[in-house]
């Protein structure tokens, strides 16, 4: 058992917090918020995310995990610190250091000797140096432990990684850190810090590569009439490729891809390189935003048909299995469809807030009512299955446009709905 301070308590410190509890270590959880800190240790989450709710209880009656405020509370026994807070996009595309800077200033006269600082957050490349600069102690050891959780199953990524990943100038140190994980079986990868924070950024990167490629060959599908479903099949078999993140959607968007593509592009103009392709996978992102806002107009009978015009929207959220909506592709093509002068009444499963100017209803039918579009954005499991009958009953007009190919078109279209999808006739 290794005694170990999580630093920040959102979706990637929760889930730290949370498993290495489970994996056995004293953990102390630290936020600023005290409100919070008090529902955490009363076993209440801030946010949704599968399975975590059972470890945090797990954790808390067991005696191995407790949250407190302040990062300096957290950290004074801590072996291990985890630094799990915001790195946001700054306006010109890099990453806001603020947060971890503040940290690690923080906690600086906190920790033991020999502690070892762990950079969890996704930050940019050389940032261990900058924690090491913000701690001003020559007795600790800062190293980079890049998280890959997706949201909706970061319990289980934790648990069942595909990689650790750990950069360290101090190959004690990254020892130490490994030794936190050694009971769970995956490739064990240790590297210098600078390749271990580029890992991280590239990894991203090369998904919201995938989403847009695949986004850009449904457009080509419905240009030359080919089924994007069957040409994903037909590439996803080859091993070179697969089939994750192979589905065609309205864009890439959450808490990771945006700022990362964003960031990593920075990260290349501040070092003299143009990577341009990296800047076309984010104008692509930005176009698919439009075109699907463009296929709800023209749902709605052209230029200038939402005006006035209700849009029932089902999913807000940037993929199912979470309730997070920060760049949510969603979002953008509302905001579009709201420039386009439609009001839009929207559901969504898990989401607890919708944004200005947009209804936010508790019912996916209710949704419906009165619309003259229905247009899906998130790929909830439970659009599936809905009573079409009923929905048909309930619109205006019975159209759909359906962003993320969820329904199946022949049947839709039996059920009497116009209906519009991506890469598929």
């Amino acid at each position: 058992m290794k005694k170990v301070a999580i630093v920040g308590a959102g979706y990637v410190g929760l889930t730290t917090a949370a498993c290495l509890a489970h994996l056995g270590h004293d953990v102390t959880g630290a936020d600023v918020v005290p409100a919070k800190v008090e529902g955490l240790n009363r076993g209440e989450l801030p946010i949704f995310e599968a399975g975590l709710d059972e470890l945090l209880r797990e954790g808390l009656d067991g005696g191995h995990l407790r949250f407190v405020v302040g990062a300096a509370e957290a950290v004074g026994e801590a072996e291990f610190v985890f630094l799990c807070v915001p790195s946001p996009q700054s306006a010109d595309g890099s990453a806001d250091m603020s947060y971890i800077e503040s940290a690690a200033r923080e906690i600086g006269p906190r920790l033991a000797p020999e502690c070892v600082v762990v950079n969890k957050s996704t930050v940019p490349v050389g940032s261990t140096r900058v924690v090491e600069a913000a701690l001003d102690r020559s007795d600790v050891y800062v190293v980079s432990n890049p998280e890959f959780l997706r949201e909706g199953s970061a319990v289980y990524d934790f648990l069942n990684p595909d990689r650790i990943v750990i950069g360290s100038e101090d190959q004690a140190a990254a020892i130490r850190v490994a030794s936190l994980f050694e009971t769970l079986r995956a490739p064990l990868l240790v590297t210098d810090p600078a390749s271990a924070e580029t890992i991280k950024y590239a990894s991203n990167a090369f998904l919201a590569t995938k989403v847009s490629f695949v986004n850009a060959i449904a457009n080509l599908c419905e240009a030359v009439g080919a089924d994007v479903r069957e040409v994903v099949l037909g590439m996803g078999y080859d091993k070179r490729i697969g089939f994750e993140f192979l589905k065609p959607g309205p864009g890439w968007g959450g808490s990771c891809l945006p700022k990362d593509t964003r960031a990593l592009v920075r990260i290349g103009e501040d070092h003299g390189y143009d990577f341009s392709l990296l800047r076309g996978v984010i104008d692509v992102n930005e176009e698919q935003y439009a075109r699907v806002a463009e296929k709800v107009e023209q749902m709605a009978g052209g230029t200038g048909g939402l005006a006035g015009g209700r849009v029932a929207v089902w999913g807000l959220t940037f993929k199912a299995r979470t309730d997070d909506v920060r760049d949510s592709p969603a979002l953008q093509v509302i905001d579009r469809l709201l420039a386009r002068g439609a009001t839009i009444r929207a559901y969504d499963p898990a989401a607890r807030t919708a944004p200005a100017g947009v209804e936010l209803v508790d019912d996916p039918y209710a949704a419906c009512e009165d619309a003259t579009v229905l247009v899906v954005l998130t790929e909830w499991d439970e659009f599936r299955w809905l009573d079409l009958a009923k929905v048909f009953g309930l619109m205006a007009e019975p159209r759909i446009v359906d962003a993320r190919n969820l329904l199946e078109p022949a049947a839709v279209r039996r059920r009497g709905f116009q209906y519009d999808c991506l890469g598929r006739a």
